[in-house]
């Protein structure tokens, strides 16, 4: 028939509504009925899918993890090839977070926050801030840092302390303070080649 939009599988559906409902309230302030009258699927499919809220979290979770990662390498590429300026430069992904209409904050913060630890939510939301901070790792090692993992974790805590605050106030100057303090930190740990 023309005219007819299929729409989305209900996996999809399920978890594309538990995400924008996750993000905006919080995975407490979520219920279970609240998903299903929004994505237009009987309670039976949504625990077919996924077993529990927990593991319906925790794949939201992990599908934020890949956006949030594959953001935090684009920035960094952006800054150019040197991977010094490239520590600086990520920190352009979280002034884009900032920019994005209905941010909340750190998705995982706000997760930890939620969460027990041992649940699935939980878990994931340990293992992407390893993941971020490995891959920070990487880069400090690839620039020179004679203390690669100190850098590394100074960092992330940044990264993390900014996401934080922007739970409370979307101030466009924490982001870009946050900026300076990453290249303070960076040129302190490895000076520039003359």
């Amino acid at each position: 028939m023309a005219g007819t939009v299929k729409r989305p599988p209900a996996r999809q559906r399920i978890l594309d509504t538990a995400s924008e409902l996750f993000r905006e309230h919080g995975l407490r302030g979520v219920g279970v009925d609240r998903i299903i009258d929004q994505s237009g699927v009987a309670k039976a499919t949504l625990y077919a899918h996924f077993p529990s809220k927990d593991e319906l979290a925790a794949e939201y979770l992990r599908r934020t993890d890949d956006s949030w990662r594959g953001k935090l390498r684009a920035a960094a590429l952006a800054a150019g090839d040197d991977p010094r300026e490239q520590l600086v430069g990520m920190f352009d992904a979280v002034a884009a977070s900032y920019r994005r209409h209905g941010f909340h904050g750190c998705p995982f913060i706000n997760a930890a926050a939620e969460s027990e630890p041992g649940t699935a939510a939980h878990t994931v939301t340990v293992e992407h801030k390893q993941l971020v901070r490995e891959w920070v790792h990487g880069l400090a090692e690839a620039a020179g840092a004679p203390q690669p993992q100190a850098l590394a974790l100074q960092l992330t805590l940044l990264i993390d302390g900014t996401l934080a605050a922007g739970r409370l106030e979307q101030n466009e100057a924490m982001p870009a303070a946050a900026k300076a303090a990453a290249r303070v930190l960076v040129d302190r740990a490895i000076p520039a080649p003359h």
